[in-house]
């Protein structure tokens, strides 16, 4: 493997050994799209080389210094070339290299190619204009987002009802094709890209942030193109009818979700919402009618509690982990962004238009078992009975909801249910209860969407000429799908790094936890409160040794069995914030 790294595509002899195992031989590289390797400048017979992240390498590789003057134990940014890497940039600060780590680690780009940029002032040329489009900038329209938001891409509207209580929701998304051609630099750079990555502290836009965060941002108070779906709902939550269609907006205001929540819950209108201030109650009605539609058949809402890493502002290291809970206002844009995705499918599939789908899988009797032997060591009688239908994953997830362990049974229940994924064969998403799914509501932010844009106007335009079930899109999907995973990877080991190095500042502190996975190592253990996670390590348990059962649910010895659901109290007795390993001891 020394010559080879994480990711390359290779041709290799296959061979099955008596044991029933296959070993790989002869290995030759055939494809590397991986371009930049971070890692710490070490010598071997006197000449410089990289020590790069063992994710990523099997060994040292011989370092050019590029113009640069290094020294044993410096950390750089180096580009691959031929028979080597040749260093661009040292890495001065601790969080600096942990950063780039975790991007290098999972082939991130961290800038635009100069292609993209030089299409920046083409792009910012064409005007926000009415054309064709519907003028909606007469509709009270809001977005409402994090305070930290700056690529906004979602707003949203309501016509009251008439004489039949059937409102209208208006969800209009920024038309991000209608700025960025197919095929241009741009537009490479994004598909390569395939989604924002989100890391604590840090943005890595799919777009330069003079598009992302300007000129296609839905910002207060200017015109901007979108694309709006337009769902008539009636006095019980049904969907009764959906439109697809151009517009023209202009946001009336640019809310939070702090400020919104305290709306919905209490009445409170900010200075930025008297604009709005009149289209503001039936936001709380659209949401409830939209519970309502959910709650009938099944699925869970994808809100939930999540940990915040807080930086000190003087030193930029992490100072403390803050739970935060979804509001009031985090699932009305849920339910507005899911009713529009949703809605969309149907209207493509229904006009046989193919696509990009959202697709997520039943759980097999195994994973439907293994969840609710784990809800049973969290206290909770679950009885499945062999199948987890869409309404009986509602009734757990309302029977977890309020409880001290939520965060922790969530995470379990999770995994059980697996990942969903991109495809163009349109199947039902079984985690939501939708019998169709996709993603239109973040063109800025994903390229899944961007597709369906084009695959939309497309439709708008007359086109007919469809590939059902279209080969090119699904090779498209695929690309999407790992590069979607690499972003949650990156986002997850950033996190981990950060509560390290602030569990760095709490050795020898006790805290409860519970078991939310077995591993062949160790428990991997989740602390209450902070929902940060370590593990403990199986050959330091009492009671030993230990083997991990063929589920991964439990550790067992003869004498002791650890379950997940377990609850725990451990110690805090090593944080490593370079690899994101916090290691716990028996508390009590």
């Amino acid at each position: 493997l020394n010559p080879l790294l994480a990711d390359d595509l290779v041709r290799a002899e296959a061979v099955l050994g008596d044991d029933g195992r296959i070993s790989a031989t002869a290995l030759h590289l055939v494809e590397r799209t991986r371009t930049e390797l971070v890692g710490e400048v070490v010598l071997h017979r006197g000449g410089q080389h990289l020590r790069v992240d063992r994710e990523v390498a099997n060994t040292d590789l011989p370092l050019t210094a590029g113009g640069l003057s290094l020294a044993q134990g410096d950390h750089v940014l180096a580009r691959i070339e031929h028979g080597g890497v040749r260093a661009l940039r040292r890495l001065e600060t601790p969080d600096e290299r942990a950063l780039m780590r975790v991007l290098a680690r999972y082939a991130i780009p961290t800038e635009h190619s100069p292609e993209a940029l030089g299409e920046l002032a083409a792009v910012r040329a064409k005007p926000h204009a009415l054309g064709a489009r519907r003028d909606l900038r007469e509709v009270p329209t809001v977005t409402i987002d994090a305070a930290s938001t700056r690529d906004i891409d979602d707003a949203i509207s309501v016509i009251p009802p008439t004489g039949d209580g059937a409102l209208r929701l208006l969800v209009s998304i920024a038309d991000v094709g209608a700025f960025v051609p197919e095929g241009c630099a741009l537009d490479r750079d994004a598909r390569d890209r395939a989604t924002s990555v989100y890391l604590a502290g840090r943005v890595i836009p799919m777009f330069p942030e003079a598009l992302s965060a300007d000129w296609l941002s839905l910002l207060p108070g200017v015109d901007r193109c979108c694309l709006t779906a337009e769902l008539r709902i009636d006095a019980e939550g049904h969907v009764t009818s959906v439109d697809v269609y151009r517009s023209l907006i202009r946001s009336w205001a640019r809310l939070t979700y702090d400020e919104t929540a305290r709306f919905l819950d209490h009445g409170e209108v900010s200075p930025a919402m008297e604009p709005a201030r009149a289209v503001m109650p039936w936001f709380r009605t659209v949401s409830s009618r939209l519970r309502l539609a959910r709650t009938r058949r099944g699925g869970v809402e994808i809100a939930r509690e999540e940990a915040r890493v807080v930086f000190d502002p003087a030193t930029g290291t992490a100072s403390s982990i803050e739970n935060v809970r979804p509001t009031s206002a985090h699932a009305l844009i849920e339910r507005c962004m899911v009713a529009a995705n949703e809605a969309v499918a149907q209207w493509l599939v229904q006009r046989g238009v193919p696509g990009m789908f959202r697709v997520h899988d039943e759980p097999c009797a195994d994973r439907v078992q293994d969840l609710e032997d784990f809800a049973t060591n969290f206290g909770i009688a679950a009885g499945f009975g062999g199948r987890l239908s869409p309404l009986a994953l509602a009734a757990f997830d309302h029977q977890i909801t309020g409880m001290p362990s939520e965060a922790a049974i969530r995470a379990v229940m999770l995994r059980a249910l697996g990942p969903a994924r991109y495809t163009v064969l349109p199947a039902g998403h079984y985690g939501l209860a939708a019998p169709l799914y996709l993603h239109f509501t973040s063109p800025i932010r994903r390229y899944a969407d961007v597709v369906v844009h084009r695959t939309l106007a497309r439709y708008l335009d007359g086109d007919r000429a469809w590939v059902p079930n279209d080969p090119a899109v699904e090779v498209l999907s695929r690309h999407v799908n790992a590069r979607a995973r690499n972003a949650a990877r990156a986002e997850t080991d950033r996190q981990r790094m950060l509560a390290a190095q602030y569990m760095g500042d709490h050795l020898g502190e006790v805290f409860p936890a519970r078991i939310t996975r077995v591993r062949p190592f160790g428990l991997i253990t989740q602390l209450d409160g902070s929902l940060i996670e370590g593990t403990l390590p199986l050959d330091a348990l009492p009671e030993g040794p230990y083997s991990v059962d063929g589920r991964e649910g439990a550790a067992v010895s003869p004498t002791k069995r650890w379950e997940v659901g377990m609850r725990v109290v451990v110690r805090v007795v090593a944080a490593d914030a370079s690899s994101g390993r916090v290691t716990f001891a028996l508390a009590g």
